[in-house]
C-alpha cells in the first residue's frame, strides 16, 4: 500500500505544491485522497486487478484493470516519475489492446483532458465517447490489432487477464 500511495502521490504532487500549502499538509491530503480513491476502486470494481508494474526487479508503477465484464476497463495506469517517458506505459497499453482484440473485447478508460497520453490512446484506436468533469471517457471498439511486438507482450499479461 505504501508503494501504491507513493505512485498516486507522484501523479498529484505538483498540483498540490502550486497551492502554497505546507508540505506536511500536502502529504496528509494526498494520503487521504489515495485511501479514498483506493476504497472507491475496490468497491466499484470488485473483480478488478490492482497490480504493481515491474521493470526487472523494481516496482515502477501501478495498473488497475478489470476484465470481468463485457468491456475491459483500464481503471488507472501510473508510473513513478523516473520511469515516465521511457515507453513502459506505451508497451503495456499496446499489450492490453492486443489482448483485448484477441478476446474480442472493447476497452474503455477515463483520462484527464490535460493528459498528453490522450495522443497515445488515439493512436491505439481509442475515441472519445463522453466525459465526467475533468475526465474524458475513451473507448476502443472491438477491432484487430496487428502489432507483432504488442502480441509478444501479451505473454506477460496472460496470467492477469484470463
Amino acid at each position: 500500500m505504501d508503494f501504491l500511495r507513493d505512485v498516486f502521490s507522484s501523479t498529484r504532487i505538483q498540483e498540490f505544491l502550486s497551492t502554497g500549502l505546507p508540505v506536511e499538509q500536502i502529504e496528509s491530503l494526498l494520503a487521504s485522497q489515495f485511501l479514498t480513491q483506493h476504497d472507491y476502486y475496490r468497491r466499484h470494481y470488485p473483480h478488478g486487478r490492482f497490480d504493481i508494474i515491474m521493470q526487472g526487479g523494481r516496482s515502477v508503477g501501478r495498473l488497475y484493470h478489470d476484465w470481468s465484464g463485457d468491456v475491459v476497463r483500464v481503471i488507472d495506469i501510473a508510473l513513478l516519475p523516473a520511469y515516465r517517458g521511457a515507453g513502459i506505459g506505451t508497451r503495456l497499453m499496446r499489450a492490453i489492446v492486443a489482448r483485448a482484440a484477441s478476446k474480442r473485447m472493447p476497452i474503455q478508460l477515463y483520462v484527464e483532458f490535460s493528459n498528453p497520453v490522450r495522443t497515445l490512446y488515439r493512436t491505439l484506436g481509442f475515441v472519445p465517447t463522453g466525459e465526467n468533469g475533468i475526465y474524458e471517457l475513451m473507448r476502443r471498439d472491438v477491432m484487430p490489432f496487428d502489432d507483432e511486438e504488442a502480441q509478444a507482450s501479451i505473454k506477460g499479461l496472460n496470467s492477469h487477464v484470463q
